[in-house]
């Protein structure tokens, strides 16, 4: 296939406390979270001068992406485009749009699928098509990488080298917990974004030969009485504590950067939590922009120009499409209000 370009596709953050409100808004438009909840985020963002290190990332990855399809003799521009904060989606499918660009490769910053981090972006680009008029851009979607061998391998270095800073009576009994965003039980329901999160965990422990592990979530924001996944964090620790747990290596498993997210709730939050019930806390690194991850999405990236082989870690989960279904990821269903 021909493309004219690449674009990374992600969620985007705040760079100072004056975007922050802003952003949440956009975050949290129609998904009815209490004003109180909102504030309460944007005082974590306060703790951090209001910048999320997600954008930073973002751009030095872009940068590292291009660099390396310049060395691999591929000559495709690559650029960058945010849901939730600029440069927004469809001002960048504008500038492709202008620019002659009319097949676009996108590859979104989420390595699990379900309604937010996979189908929501796809319709972030058709609604973005659909304010232009004459050629519109045509885009395709690089498949998730749950499971793609460089992904693995990087996330389990970064589990063994938190392992390696705990003290050395502590390694042989610490548990590992990785941790994803937890997200809606209809959500959860719609898509395979447990099942991808389990498999990659469990391809992560094997490589690392550790039996003993757990999966949970983290950073919880809608509306009390709707269902998420669960258990929270804060709440497995008590657990592991009362089992008699001393040390613990928490592993971001379901952040690809260093968003907000991990900053204040894993390392401000749980570390905390963790202090006060005695145990020794160490968090390993998100994958971020290792030159591993790098060499994947231009694997994946290279997957879609040419016969080139598509890997995956020889693992339970059956081998997915490579272009995701119209079907997949749907988004929940709100209950629908009475008017009077």
């Amino acid at each position: 296939m021909k493309y004219d370009a690449v674009l990374i596709v992600s969620f985007g953050g705040p760079e100072g406390m004056d975007e922050v409100m802003p952003f949440l808004d956009n975050v949290l438009k129609g998904k009815g979270v209490p004003e109180e909840r909102k504030l309460e985020v944007a005082h974590h963002y306060e703790l951090f001068g209001g910048v999320s290190p997600i954008n930073e990332q973002n751009r030095d990855l872009l940068a590292k992406v291009q660099a390396e399809l310049k060395q691999q003799h591929i000559d495709l521009p690559v650029l960058l485009a945010n849901r939730n904060t600029a440069p927004f989606i469809p001002d960048v499918m504008k500038e492709c749009q202008d620019k002659g660009y009319l097949n676009l490769l996108v590859y979104i910053t989420s390595g699990f699928s379900c309604y937010s981090g996979c189908r929501q972006y796809r319709e972030n680009l058709m609604d973005a098509q659909a304010s232009l008029t004459g050629a519109v851009p045509q885009f395709d979607k690089i498949r998730v990488f749950f499971n793609h061998p460089l992904f693995i391998e990087t996330v389990a270095d970064q589990v063994a080298q938190s392992m390696a800073l705990l003290p050395q009576a502590d390694q042989a009994d610490a548990k590992v917990v990785f941790t994803a965003h937890s997200i809606p039980m209809a959500m959860a329901n719609s898509s395979s974004y447990t099942e991808q999160l389990h498999e990659a965990a469990r391809l992560i422990a094997e490589r690392l030969e550790i039996s003993d592990w757990d999966l949970v979530y983290q950073s919880r924001s809608g509306p009390p009485a709707m269902p998420w996944l669960e258990p929270d964090i804060c709440d497995h620790l008590d657990d592991l504590s009362s089992q008699g747990v001393k040390s613990v290596v928490v592993s971001p498993l379901g952040f690809v950067s260093d968003h907000l997210e991990v900053l204040f709730d894993l390392d401000l939050e749980a570390r905390d939590h963790a202090a006060e019930l005695g145990m020794t806390y160490q968090r390993a690194a998100t994958p971020g922009n290792d030159p591993r991850m790098v060499k994947m999405i231009v694997e994946l990236i290279r997957e879609r120009l040419e016969d080139w082989p598509e890997r995956r870690c020889i693992g339970r989960l059956p081998a997915k499409e490579d272009v995701c279904p119209a079907t997949c990821c749907a988004a929940m269903k709100r209950p629908v209000k009475a008017h009077a």
